[in-house]
C-alpha cells in the first residue's frame, strides 16, 4: 500500500512510521505546520507541531530513507481548531481543542488530502487497535491502557477507519516504544511527551481567552440566584472549578462552593457545592458513530462513557431520542460540562461520541 506517515516530530509517529516501511508499504513522510508563526505554538517537551518537531521528523525521515514534506495547514488549523475553541468559550462551554484537531484535521483536511494524491492510507503514532468485526472495522483501546488514545479517536467514522494505520496498538507499554526507536537509531527515542494546549505559548488559557474575548463585569450568583460575587468574564471559568472564584464570605455550611453553570448569555456564572457537580445524564446532537452503528440506535443498550483523554469509563445506557444521543449514567460523572465530548464504549471497543450539549445534575434528580 501506499502510506502517508503523519510524522509529529515525537516517539510514537517516528516508531509507526518505521513499522509502516518495515511492512513493505511504500512511506512517505509528513509534517503539519499548523502555524505560520512559530512562536505562537508552544516549544520544547509541551508543546508539538513547531519548527524544533518538524526537523526531529526529517531526521527520523532520513533515518528512515522515505521521502519527507511539511504541509502548511495553518489557514485550517485556525478555522477549525484555534477559532472554534475561541468560540466554543464564549458561548460557555468547555472544548476540546486535541480532540477538533484530529476530526478537522489529521483525520479529514489530511486523510482528504492523501487519497487525493493516491495514498492509500494515513499512518499515525496513536495508541489505539483496528480489528476486523463481523459488521467491519472496529477502533478499540490500545493494550498500552496508561498511553491509551482511542478517546481522542473517537470521532472517526467508518470510512476514515478503512484508510487509517495505528501500529502501535498492540504495543505494551511506553518503554517499549522508547526502546525499539533507540534499536532503530531514532534519535527522538527519549524525547519527552507533549502535553497541553499547543496554540497557547505560555500555557495560561484563561488569560489567553481574556485576551481574545476582553473583560466584561458580570454576576457570580448561587442556585437561588442570589449575588455572591462579580468577575470579569464569564469565559474565565470552567465548570468544576473552585479556585479564583473570589466569593469572599464562606457558604452557610462552611464547605467550599465550586462553579456549577455558565450563561453566557447573562455573563453569569453559578455556583453551589460540590454533590451539584455530579451529573446522572449527558445527551448531544452533534454525535457520530465509529465504525458500524448499533443495529437500533433507538433502543437503549449497555456501554460505558467517558468524558476525558484520561478519565474513567462509568457504565451508562444510552440510546438515541429525539436527534440526541443520550446517556443515562449508572454512576455520577463529577463536573462535566457542555462542550466535552462523551465517548462510548462497548468494552474495548469505540462505539461512537457526541459533544456533549446538556447534562442533569444527580441532585437535581434528587430534589426533584
Amino acid at each position: 500500500m501506499k502510506v502517508l506517515a503523519a510524522m509529529s516530530g515525537g516517539v510514537d509517529s517516528a516508531v509507526a512510521a518505521a513499522r509502516a516501511v518495515e511492512a513493505g508499504h511504500e512511506v512517505v513522510g509528513v509534517h503539519l505546520a499548523l502555524s505560520r508563526m512559530p512562536g505562537t505554538l508552544r516549544t520544547g517537551s509541551r508543546g508539538c507541531c513547531t519548527i524544533e518537531d518538524s526537523m526531529d521528523a526529517q531526521r527520523a525521515a532520513n533515518i528512515l530513507g522515505i521521502p519527507y514534506y511539511v504541509w502548511d495547514f495553518s489557514e485550517r488549523f485556525k478555522l477549525d481548531v484555534v477559532d472554534d475553541f475561541i468560540a466554543e468559550y464564549q458561548a460557555g462551554r468547555t472544548p476540546n481543542p486535541c480532540m477538533r484537531c484530529n476530526e478537522r484535521i489529521k483525520f479529514a483536511a489530511l486523510l482528504e488530502k492523501a487519497l487525493a494524491l493516491g495514498f492509500d492510507a494515513v499512518c499515525t503514532g496513536h495508541y489505539a487497535s483496528l480489528v476486523d468485526g463481523s459488521e467491519g472495522l472496529e477502533l478499540h483501546r490500545s493494550a498500552a491502557m496508561a498511553k491509551d488514545q482511542s478517546y481522542v479517536l473517537g470521532v472517526l467514522t467508518e470510512e476514515q477507519l478503512k484508510h487509517s494505520m495505528f501500529p502501535l496498538g498492540a504495543m505494551a507499554s511506553k518503554a517499549l516504544v522508547r526502546a525499539e526507536a533507540e534499536q532503530r537509531g531514532l534519535a527522538v527515542a527519549q524525547k519527552p511527551d507533549s502535553y497541553d494546549i499547543c496554540f497557547i505559548p505560555e500555557g495560561d488559557t484563561q488569560d489567553w481567552i481574556a485576551d481574545k474575548l476582553g473583560k466584561e463585569t458580570g454576576q457570580i450568583v448561587d442556585r437561588s440566584g442570589n449575588v455572591l460575587g462579580a468577575h470579569e468574564g464569564a469565559h474565565g471559568f470552567t465548570v468544576g472549578q473552585r479556585k479564583g472564584l473570589n466569593i469572599g464570605r464562606p457558604a452557610a455550611d462552611g464547605k467550599p462552593r465550586y462553579v456549577l453553570e455558565i450563561r453566557p448569555k447573562t455573563n453569569t456564572v453559578v455556583v453551589g457545592p460540590q454533590e451539584a457537580l455530579a451529573i446522572a445524564e449527558l445527551g448531544g446532537s452533534r454525535y457520530t458513530w465509529c465504525g458500524a452503528a448499533p443495529a437500533e440506535p433507538s433502543e437503549w443498550f449497555e456501554a460505558h462513557v467517558q468524558v476525558r483523554a484520561h478519565g474513567e469509563a462509568v457504565p451508562c445506557k444510552a440510546a438515541v431520542q429525539d436527534g440526541e444521543l443520550v446517556m443515562k449514567l449508572h454512576e455520577p460523572l463529577i463536573g462535566v460540562s457542555p462542550g466535552q465530548t462523551a465517548v462510548l464504549y462497548v468494552g474495548t471497543r469505540v462505539l461512537g461520541q457526541t459533544t456533549i450539549d446538556r447534562t442533569v445534575s444527580a441532585l437535581a434528580e434528587v430534589e426533584a
